[in-house]
């Protein structure tokens, strides 16, 4: 299979949303399990579920219904981290990529495109958009955004791909260096990004997402960079 990443055109909106979406929401399940498997959660779970129990006059059903209640809540917190993401990007950058990504030199938004069963078919995309560096005297960086690679075309070297063509990109405009923000629970992401030479420079949690949910979900921001 033949892929050839290429400038993002308005006709790829439809196929990049679906790719977009469905590469972040892939990761709720994932978060909930580990969510679920830490400690603090497991004793939270478990204090829920023989608490309903003692206190509801040994009550199976309510000892149930508690627990279930508190496994949801997690569950909620998980998608709404992750789904909550999309819609905000589907309504900030993603809304106008041409306008946000493609209107300015220092901006640049690339597709994953490969010729499926005889028709082609968006596999994978990655954005750069230009910014000031503070301190540096006027030299900018390159921030990484949407690097999504398709479930179905996983472990052929196509993130490897998007990644040198954001850094060929950023290394053109005469960046300093290259940065990039990814989720905890993403950990094949995390993994390709120190193959590629990133270092962790920052963990946060700060987020859109309300403070309370990315508590529940027990996943931290990752900052990462890399000089050029």
């Amino acid at each position: 299979m033949q892929i050839v990443i290429r400038r993002y055109q308005p006709s790829d909106r439809e196929a990049v949303e679906r790719v977009f979406r469905e590469g972040i929401e892939e990761h709720i399940n994932p978060a909930f399990m580990y969510a679920m498997t830490r400690p603090l959660h497991i004793t939270v779970s478990l204090f829920m579920y023989i608490g309903a129990y003692v206190m509801g006059g040994q009550s199976v059903v309510l000892a149930l219904m508690s627990g279930g209640a508190w496994i949801g809540l997690v569950y909620f917190c998980c998608h709404e981290f992750y789904a909550g993401y999309v819609r905000a990007r589907l309504n900030t950058d993603m809304q106008d990529i041409p306008g946000y990504y493609l209107s300015n030199p220092d901006n640049c938004f690339w597709v994953a495109e490969a010729e499926m069963n005889g028709r082609p078919q968006i596999l994978g995309m990655v954005a750069v958009e230009g910014k000031n560096d503070p301190g540096s005297d006027g030299k900018k960086y390159g921030e990484v955004y949407r690097m999504i690679v398709s479930s179905s075309c996983r472990r052929a070297g196509l993130g490897k791909r998007l990644a040198k063509t954001a850094e060929d990109f950023c290394r053109e405009r005469g960046f300093s260096k290259i940065e990039l923000s990814t989720s905890s629970t993403q950990t094949a992401a995390v993994a390709l990004y120190f193959k590629l030479g990133f270092k962790l420079i920052l963990v946060h949690t700060r987020s859109e997402t309300l403070q309370w949910i990315v508590w529940m979900t027990r996943a931290t921001i990752l900052t990462m960079e890399k000089n050029i």
